[in-house]
């Protein structure tokens, strides 16, 4: 109804437009021919959704209904009104379908977790090669026995066999994403290793598509050009995930410094997949596998790939989405299957793509150590083929590799398939019990999705060169390397003919080499997604100032850390300069300041930490803070909670719980998460800021963490707790705000 009713509606501007052209391709007829595939799109998106269904199938539904399948069949010159086959007339909105296939294949690359194919590589591994391997072997055996009838005019066989086992062998990592995520079991084992199956499944199968493309391109087969082709292709992939990897983030990075126009670092993904996308089709492959890689470089990139996601996914779920997919369906005709014989040919396409991709993924299952019910669900999740089958189908017709008839089985089979793997996936998953191990991952990495520091994609540090500046610097190394956060370091300018020697102990290098040293600590204590290369940026000023931190802090940071001499105001509270630099940055700040140990040997002081917790969520941001600390920078780690006078009152009349207690538990999660063994005390009707500075003298601790909250007011202030322990404590502190 909706799809009768949209097509009235628009009806007679193309009719309109359809007079007024004259022979030449009409833009009004195209305007209306994009509000069409976008509106059913979205309509039956959202009736799809509503039944548990992936929404890129509403789009693939409303094209197969606007074409000669069901509005065709039933309104023939309607139908040839609104989607007239004038070449110039297509081509309009065919390229718009076709460059949204790239964004289609840079969205998907964005979403391919190296990081989770690399933690259940084995698994993933047999589980891709063995559910590629059989189907394709089906799918190319059915393509060279296909009736002759079924061949592409002209078309080469071998080509059309390539084709077609490819497209029944390949699984769409959006839909099974969708489906894996909805269901809550994105994190379990076995979420992990299809999501991750099904990334190595898309790569490969791109990587096969490029090379049968060159095939195509060559005409018959001859083996240097495959040689040559497979040897380029793989070239190509080594080089994006060393060289590019590095070269698309400090695009990212230097676009987003330097440019002040709306949406640059939008502008320069978009050309990143465009350049990698030519340089395919260069050397003779398909361009969608320039824009998978893109994505998967954008998808690793340190910083900014939360809002680059959001700006381009909406624009491609909204246009290029439908129209590609609406454009698809359109093509499609299935009136074909009225004739029995390829009806049983169409039927056996989706048993042949079922019984291969399921049989394959559940004997690679069982090649990878999963159990029975584990392989089962992994056999059900990878049968869907959805957005990616469609795409390789419209690009084996495309090239000629495919007739219309058997471009129109493998998109019906794309529909069967993806329909059903939903429901099935979903009865499988709710049979798999939670394993004891898997449980204490999973609670670790909730824990982790809400805490603060493991989410810091940025940290901007403004440090002179005193050994409070190298102090800072000290820490804020640690702290990226213990996470893989980038960091810029806003330093002074050094002096003409200064010694190089010095160079090794400014902010700069300091925070490379205890990055380095501290990346290496946390490598050794295998935690899992972190560590690894720090990008380390210097910016050189005059004079740090308000204004310079306030400059550098709009190009988007996590955390600013301060080191600078002198800290504390002579009458107490902050220096100016230490004020001026906070409130120039609108977000959470670090004061460090050294003393004791660290005033003479900022680099190579112990961490013995003490962090002070009263249950409170800025106390609990420092707790993580230090942690992180403490494990890279191989320190000790001893929380105090400060009981108030209320709890302890209420502990002596109730004899009720120790105070305190329930604090201290919540810091356990984080301490098993960094491996840190904790060391805890409780003190009850004592000062805050005497029961912090007796435990860091009693114990010896040799830096305090302390979270804070600024206070509204003229100067910076966090408090009479930090700033009686900022004036009396006799070693290093680190005030870590919730608010900046």
């Amino acid at each position: 109804m909706g799809v009768a009713l949209a097509a009235v509606l628009l009806l007679p501007i193309a009719a309109l437009a359809a007079e007024g052209r004259g022979g030449a391709p009409s833009t009004a007829l195209f305007v209306a021919q994009i509000v069409l595939l976008m509106l059913v799109g979205r309509l039956f998106g959202e009736g799809m959704q509503r039944i548990g269904q992936p929404a890129v199938m509403g789009a693939i539904v409303g094209g197969i209904l606007l074409g000669p399948s069901a509005l065709g069949a039933l309104w023939p010159d309607g139908q040839r009104m609104l989607f007239p086959s004038d070449p110039a007339q297509k081509a309009m909105i065919g390229g718009v379908a076709q460059f949204g296939v790239l964004m289609l294949l840079l969205l998907a690359g964005m979403e391919a977790d190296l990081g989770l194919v690399r933690r259940v590589r084995r698994a993933a591994a047999s589980v891709s090669l063995t559910g590629i391997a059989i189907p394709f072997a089906c799918g190319f055996a059915l393509g060279w026995f296909l009736p002759e009838g079924l061949q592409p005019d002209g078309g080469s066989r071998l080509i059309t066999a390539l084709f077609l086992g490819t497209a029944l062998s390949i699984s769409s990592v959006k839909i099974v994403a969708m489906v894996v995520r909805e269901m809550g079991f994105v994190r379990r084992n076995v979420g992990q290793i299809i999501l991750a199956s099904a990334v190595i499944d898309d790569t490969l199968g791109w990587i096969i598509i490029a090379i049968t493309f060159g095939l195509a391109g060559s005409g018959s087969l001859d083996l240097f050009a495959v040689g040559r082709t497979v040897v380029l292709t793989l070239l190509f992939i080594v080089a994006s995930l060393t060289i590019g990897r590095r070269l698309v983030f400090w695009i990212i990075r230097w676009v987003n410094d330097r440019f002040r126009s709306e949406l640059p670092v939008v502008t320069a993904v978009l050309v990143i997949m465009g350049g990698m996308a030519l340089i395919t089709d260069a050397i003779g492959v398909h361009d969608v596998l320039g824009a998978f890689m893109a994505g998967i470089l954008v998808g690793e990139s340190p910083i900014l790939t939360r809002q680059i996601d959001e700006q381009i996914r909406g624009l491609t779920t909204a246009l290029f989405m439908p129209v590609f997919f609406g454009l698809s369906g359109l093509e499609a005709d299935l009136t074909i299957l009225g004739d029995p014989r390829l009806l049983a040919i169409g039927l056996g396409i989706v048993a042949i793509a079922s019984i291969g991709k399921f049989g394959g993924a559940l004997l690679g299952g069982w090649f990878g150590g999963l159990s029975g019910r584990e392989a089962l669900a992994l056999g059900f999740g990878m049968n869907a083929r959805g957005s990616t089958e469609v795409i390789v189908a419209s690009i084996g017709l495309s090239i000629g590799a495919l007739s219309q008839d058997l471009f129109s089985m493998i998109v019906a089979m794309a529909v069967i398939t993806t329909l059903i793997m939903p429901p099935t996936l979903r009865w499988s998953l709710r049979r798999l019990p939670v394993e004891a191990e898997e449980k204490q991952r999973l609670d670790r990495e909730a824990f982790e999705a809400q805490a603060f520091a493991p989410n810091l994609e940025r940290l901007l540090l403004a440090a002179d060169d005193g050994p409070k500046g190298r102090f800072a610097a000290r820490l804020a190394g640690l702290l990226a390397g213990s996470h893989r956060i980038a960091v810029t370091a806003l330093m002074l300018r050094p002096e003409e003919g200064g010694k190089e020697s010095a160079r090794a102990e400014r902010p700069d290098a300091i925070v490379a080499a205890q990055a380095e040293a501290g990346a290496a600590r946390v490598a050794e204590g295998e935690m899992e997604g972190e560590g690894g290369a720090v990008d380390v940026v210097s910016i050189e000023t005059e004079a740090l100032s308000g204004d310079s931190v306030a400059a550098e802090a709009g190009k988007g940071y996590d955390l600013l850390m301060i080191g600078v001499e002198p800290t504390a105001a002579r009458g107490g509270g902050f220096d100016p300069r230490v004020t001026e630099l906070a409130t120039g940055f609108h977000g959470p700040v670090a004061i460090a300041v050294a003393r004791g140990v660290h005033q003479d040997d900022p680099l190579g002081g112990p961490l013995d930490i003490l962090v002070p917790v009263n249950g409170t969520e800025v106390s609990r941001r420092a707790a993580e803070v230090a942690f992180a600390l403490a494990r890279a920078g191989n320190g000790s780690l001893h929380a105090l909670y400060v009981a108030t006078g209320q709890e302890g009152a209420a502990r002596n009349r109730l004899l009720g719980p120790v105070p305190g207690e329930a604090g201290l538990k919540q810091l356990v999660p984080i301490a098993e998460h960094y491996g840190v063994t904790m060391k805890s005390s409780i003190r009850v009707d004592v000062a805050p800021a005497d029961a912090i500075l007796r435990q860091a003298r009693r114990g010896r601790h040799t830096l305090i963490v302390m979270g804070v909250r600024q206070r509204a007011g003229d100067g910076l202030s966090f408090g009479e707790v930090a700033d009686a322990v900022l004036e009396s404590a006799d070693r290093s502190i680190l005030f870590v705000s919730q608010e900046g």
